[in-house]
């Protein structure tokens, strides 16, 4: 088989469609090992700055980024004649939930439009973008077929499901394993032999829906299983118990638990969305998902809960919700990322001013974001700013934040991650700080 000797012999081209948090990566990795990749954007703002070797996505370096495109493995384009010019395309775009958290896949379907202006024989067309069981099939494939070419036939065509984890040190494009599945035993191979040139493990699952549902489960489980931290947290805390302390004892056990955490809610790009995914599609072969539903009703409320938890211990403090100065630490949805997509924090701040609390927030990561047709600046952190505010409420556990500051300076503090943990563990710290606010220091 001709592009199979071509892949194996890294002499072929790869055109990455979307350069996100998952293209991008991807993109560079391919690179990094030889292979001559197109990175095709839309956006030009993107294009501009990987064109000066900067790079937007905090787990790529601008200087891994820079040598690549200096070198010409790496070419950012918005010219979908690459496509044509490659052997190996491969979609990654985002797949949002729209309306009713109904799926969105006008990208997907966008991007399948122009990769079918430039398809040829032979070419082989994976996509990574995470979606329903059927997608590859039932959605891609219909408009790339409209070129006149059919899959299986003339070009092949496969799913990967992105298992991309921003900020993650540990796990990455290479020591994460690949499933891949084809619409073919031939597309199969062929997927297979291109994440082998990148990723240490690749594994075959014996069709598309199966890799999708696969995609779908393992998100979906993260859901339900945060879901089951933030319920624990609620008895724990009316039973007075460290619900930190618990899981921490629990995980201990070396078989049957798996550590999940508490928190202001769940965001990101896939552990709100791909359980909505799953559950549209469940809805049309008529299946009701309980768990997935009671664990979107619990997630979904935290907000609410963490803005709740502000207000009883302001009450405590004899000061009102309404007309009180707040201040949140922390936007994006996980810590040392600056990805803001779905934050929990965004849905805290907008309850609290729903609430007549003045909010500012202070994020190392996020100079700024934009939600509801507002603008919103991250403020300086100063010992002043600390003080003026009647609660601190800490949302993402950024490492670079200085904890003991804000212990030294709060009059109360709302902590939902834990962050604190590290500084009262300390008796010259945490201790004595809590004495002198009478009992202010609120913890989740």
């Amino acid at each position: 088989m001709k592009l199979l000797h071509s892949i194996t012999g890294r002499q072929i081209k790869i055109t990455v469609v979307g350069l996100g948090y998952v293209g991008l990566p991807l993109a560079v990795e391919f690179a990094r090992n030889g292979v001559q990749v197109a990175g095709y954007e839309v956006d030009e703002a993107k294009l501009a700055r990987l064109r000066d070797g900067e790079s937007y996505i905090r787990d790529v370096s601008s200087d891994d980024l820079h040598s690549l495109v200096l070198d010409g493995l790496l070419l950012p384009t918005s010219d979908d004649r690459h496509i044509a010019l490659s052997d190996v395309v491969i979609i990654c775009v985002p797949t949002p939930c729209g309306r009713d958290n109904e799926p969105d896949l006008s990208f997907i379907r966008s991007a399948a439009r122009t990769v079918a202006s430039r398809l040829k024989r032979g070419h082989l067309i994976i996509l990574e973008s995470t979606s329903f069981p059927g997608t590859t099939e039932e959605i891609l494939q219909p408009v790339l077929e409209e070129s006149g070419l059919r899959a299986g036939r003339d070009f092949h065509l496969a799913f990967s499901p992105e298992r991309i984890d921003p900020g993650n040190p540990k796990f990455n494009v290479r020591n994460t394993a690949k499933l891949v599945a084809g619409t073919t035993e031939e597309a199969t191979y062929l997927a297979e032999a291109v994440y082998s040139l990148v990723a240490e493990r690749v594994v075959r699952v014996s069709s598309p829906r199966v890799a999708e549902m696969a995609k779908l489960f393992e998100n979906t489980f993260r859901h339900v299983n945060i879901a089951l931290a933030n319920e624990m947290a609620q008895v724990c805390e009316r039973m007075g118990i460290d619900v930190w302390e618990v899981i921490n004892a629990a995980a201990t056990k070396p078989f049957g638990f798996m550590p999940f955490y508490p928190g202001p809610g769940v965001g990101g790009h896939c552990i709100p969305v791909d359980p909505q995914y799953l559950l549209y599609k469940a809805r049309q072969y008529g299946c009701t998902l309980r768990f997935v539903e009671l664990a979107n009703e619990i997630n979904d409320g935290m907000p609410d809960r963490v803005v709740d938890r502000v207000q009883a211990t302001l009450e405590e403090l004899g000061r009102d919700l309404a007309g009180s100065r707040t201040l949140v630490l922390g936007v994006a949805y996980k810590k040392d990322i600056d990805d803001v997509r779905e934050s929990p924090a965004l849905r805290v701040i907008e309850r609290l001013k729903a609430r007549g609390a003045s909010v500012e927030y202070h994020d190392p990561l996020v100079p700024e974001f934009e939600e509801g047709g507002s603008v919103f600046q991250s403020v300086e952190l100063t010992p002043e700013r600390i003080r003026s505010a009647d609660c601190v409420i800490i949302c993402t556990d950024h490492s670079s934040l200085p904890y003991e500051q804000v212990l030294r300076h709060s009059r109360a503090i709302i902590d939902t991650r834990n962050a604190l943990a590290r500084v009262c563990s300390s008796p010259s710290s945490a201790a004595t700080k809590e004495d002198e606010r009478g009992g202010a220091l609120a913890r989740r």
